[in-house]
């Protein structure tokens, strides 16, 4: 994971992160891995790939999730500590 970045859309309700991961995905070349339901109807999707493709993945994500419903956050980290990992399995 060193070598590439992280990147996250937490949005508030399912179907706004669907739309989001869809644009996301569609937007560039990163791999999704994974999705976590945080609490209080927030979920988040994650995302690797290099840092120029997951800025773009992540922008047009979070453009197509606002015309459906709410974005919460979103973050792109480049070469992420691999202690990072640890934190959950969809973000190693």
């Amino acid at each position: 994971m060193a070598q590439e970045a992280l990147g996250m859309i937490e949005t508030k309700g399912f179907c706004t992160l669907v739309e989001a991961a869809d644009a996301a995905l569609k937007a560039a070349n990163v791999t999704m891995t994974g999705y976590e339901a945080i609490g209080s109807g927030h979920v988040a999707a994650f995302f690797r790939g290099d840092v120029a493709a997951l800025k773009a993945a992540i922008d047009a994500g979070a453009e197509s999730a606002r015309r459906v419903g709410d974005i919460v956050a979103v973050q792109v980290i480049p070469r992420p500590h691999e202690d990072i990992g640890a934190l959950g399995k969809w973000i190693a």
